[in-house]
């Protein structure tokens, strides 16, 4: 249809897709060269989200590293958005009736969180715009990329944002508005993680071709109001173990911050083989544990969102570049799963690839691939960040809880320098992993008690979700009968409690037959679904600009 639509175009030197870290820091970056050395340059930055923000979701401790290279006195600035620095460490070891802190001496020295700062990630976004749009970067909220505009060479020569006013059944409203041609000379995709046309470039240039399948992680999370006798600023906790089983991989995170804020967040890898596991629920069963409930007793939960995270590390990361472009932070995966950050990974991918285009740009050349952009990753601390702990996530993997003994032995090798001279595989992916049904026992989740835990729609309400009703469905099933025809009787169809936010229901009609059910408006564009669908059969693509989750502080 984009074909046959007369479109408004616009030329750019750099098109950058995506408010996030990676995307703001590559065009600060390429109008600081700019000012730096007295060559204009020409950058759009486009974000779906209704405002530069609105859909970012982290922990989060960020490493401010990056943020200092890019931005050396922010810590002077008045409006900074990072103000509680890290004051103490706590690693936890939970079972179903209590738990053990572990020694921090445990830990090799690059775990340790002294010199990082406890935040919003949305809000840390929200001042880059500023930024951003201080040295003349033109930032438009509320357009989604959904299509690439492809030369007639096979280049990328931009993208296409969504259009506007389009009815559930295909049809033009009256307000109908069609998506505008931006066109570049190089194309930056800053998506996060599973980004829709990010998916798209990698199949189509074979970017993971000699690479290990990506891995993902769903980090749900919640944002807390506590009393203030109870609010310890800077404290930094991370939990293993219960309610997960030992086949289970993932853990918690529970951040004081700010002004009475506490960060409450679960992480349940996608490689779980048991179909029956909602990491919702065992998130909301987390939080009634004895060592943990007591901090939200009496206190107010006031925000929510869930977030795929990318956890596949050094060996998953794909090709970086292509004619015309190049993935920048989460979309390509620069996460460091042991430390939960990647912050300061994705605005230093993002501010390198800035500079490779930069210098291009003002040789005469467009259109070709940025080669000096993956050269210069290798030589940065990103790689040695990602480098001395490329086992770990394989280790958990294979040996579930246990693999943190193996992963933290590998993690002090590395840090004396003898670590392991290979790097193990990864194997098959996160949609691969899920066993059938059969091998299983429902798992009976306790109700919720409203206190401290939830059900899913009261959280979704929380996080401020919101798409047009009469839009088409962004969820696109390849296969509509593959839901209740496969996946029902060979995996109970686990797309009802893998998503966190009740967007897929198998419902029952009145001759007593299922039907699988898509409930768009609620999705909070975690990505999962896209992820890890055993059948692969579930396609996520952008809704209609500024629809989605508006998260405030997260």
């Amino acid at each position: 249809m984009s074909e046959m639509i007369e479109r408004e175009e616009m030329e750019y030197d750099v098109v950058v897709v995506g408010g996030g870290p990676a995307g703001l820091s590559a065009a600060i970056r390429l109008k600081q060269l700019a000012v730096k050395s007295g060559k204009d340059i020409s950058v759009c930055l486009i974000e779906k989200g209704s405002e530069v923000g609105a859909h970012i979701l982290s922990g989060a401790v960020i490493d401010p590293r990056a943020l200092d290279e890019l931005l050396p006195e922010w810590r002077s600035m008045p409006d900074r958005p990072l103000t509680t620095e890290v004051t103490q460490d706590r690693y936890l070891l939970l079972g179903p009736a209590g738990g053990v802190q572990l020694p921090n001496f445990l830990m090799p020295p690059f775990m340790d969180n002294h010199g990082c700062f406890v935040g919003s990630l949305g809000n840390v976004c929200r001042w880059l715009g500023q930024q951003a749009e201080a040295l003349g970067v033109e930032i438009y909220p509320g357009f989604p990329a959904a299509d690439l505009i492809i030369n007639e060479d096979g280049s990328i020569g931009g993208v296409i944002t969504g259009d506007l006013g389009i009815a559930r059944d295909g049809s033009h409203k009256a307000d109908f508005q069609p998506g505008m041609l931006l066109k570049a000379k190089y194309t930056m995709f800053a998506e996060g993680a599973r980004g829709s046309l990010s998916k798209r470039l990698i199949a189509r240039f074979r970017l993971d071709e000699n690479v290990d399948p990506q891995k993902y992680g769903i980090g749900i999370k919640e944002l807390w109001e506590i009393p203030k006798d109870r609010h310890q600023p800077g404290l930094v906790s991370h939990s293993f173990g219960w309610p997960l089983d030992l086949a289970t991989g993932g853990g918690s995170f529970l951040y004081h911050w700010g002004d009475g804020f506490v960060s409450v967040g679960f992480v349940v890898h996608l490689n779980y083989a048991n179909p029956y596991i909602s990491p919702f629920d065992e998130f909301q069963r987390f939080k009634t544990h004895p060592m943990i409930r007591p901090t939200f007793e009496g206190a107010r939960r006031i925000a929510y969102g869930a977030r795929a995270i990318t956890s596949g590390g050094l060996q998953s990361i794909p090709k970086l570049t292509f004619p015309g472009g190049v993935l920048i932070g989460c979309a390509a995966g620069f996460v460091n799963l042991p430390r939960i950050k990647g912050t300061h990974n994705a605005m230093k991918t993002g501010m390198l690839a800035a500079d490779a285009a930069f210098e291009a740009i003002h040789a005469g050349r467009s259109g070709d691939e940025l080669t000096k952009y993956p050269t210069a990753v290798d030589r940065s601390f990103v790689r040695t960040d990602l480098k001395r702990v490329r086992n770990v996530k394989p280790l958990l993997s294979r040996f579930g809880l246990l693999g943190l003994i193996p992963g933290g032995i590998d993690m002090w090798m590395n840090q004396l320098g003898i670590g392991l001279p290979f790097t193990l595989a990864h194997g098959k992916s996160d949609a691969q992993s899920m066993k059938p049904a059969s091998g299983f026992k429902p798992i009976a989740y306790p109700k919720p008690d409203g206190v401290v835990s939830f059900d899913k729609l009261s959280s979704v309400f929380l996080s401020s979700t919101n798409h047009e009703e009469d839009q088409p469905v962004h969820l696109h099933l390849k296969d509509p009968n593959i839901p209740i025809a496969f996946n029902l009787p060979e995996y109970s169809e686990p797309a009802q409690r893998y998503c966190p936010a009740g967007v897929y229901e198998v419902l029952t009609d009145a001759d007593g037959k299922p039907r699988f059910q898509i409930n768009a408006q609620n999705c909070v564009h975690c990505k999962t679904c896209d992820i890890k669908d055993p059948s692969q059969n579930i396609d996520w693509v952008t809704p209609e600009g500024g629809g989605g989750p508006t998260y405030a502080n997260m």
